[in-house]
């Protein structure tokens, strides 16, 4: 595997390798400083009974599209660098259609970018372009002291491993 060459490719390169992701099928397709476009495709392990997407798993999709467009925020680069991160403090979605099959497509965005508090919102589309669901999530920054303190792990969802932050060190170098 390349060593990613930025911060960008660090982030993507990471998300890749999570294993929530690759078990939903989440895959970052783009990432811009602001912006994120994530997709997943309907499967029948991740249905409702009824063979409908589940609701959570679009949940998921909104609440990481939203996650990773702060992540990608030159304002966050250097917390993360430092083993901080962001958390969801709130999560809202509005579904408006039932996902049978196909893929669906989420575009993510920031909306207020405070020093603390983040906001952030998601559209999810269907293969036919047609809205699925609309979310919107604000975000906390959340340094490494505050993360040890609450007893978070290390390894963390947006903590590099120490070989794509060496290679982030360099970068800047």
């Amino acid at each position: 595997m390349a060593r990613p060459s930025n911060y960008l490719d660090a982030l993507r390169a990471r998300a890749a390798a999570l294993p929530f992701f690759r078990l939903i099928g989440l895959e970052v397709v783009e990432m811009l400083p602001g912006r994120s476009v994530l997709t997943i495709r309907h499967r029948p392990d991740l249905a409702q009974p009824t063979g409908i997407l589940h609701g959570g798993v679009t949940a998921a999709l909104v609440d990481t599209g939203i996650a990773y467009a702060v992540l990608a925020r030159d304002e966050i680069r250097s917390l993360v660098e430092a083993g901080g991160s962001v958390v969801a403090i709130d999560l809202r979605i509005k579904y408006f259609r039932p996902v049978a099959a196909g893929r669906l497509t989420c575009v993510s965005r920031v909306t207020r970018m405070g020093r603390r508090v983040i906001h952030g919102e998601s559209i999810v589309t269907n293969e036919q372009d047609k809205e699925v669901a609309r979310g919107d999530s604000i975000y906390g920054t959340v340094n490494a002291n505050e993360m040890a303190r609450h007893g978070a792990p290390s390894g963390t969802m947006h903590m590099m491993p120490e070989a794509v932050a060496h290679t982030v060190s360099e970068e800047g170098a």
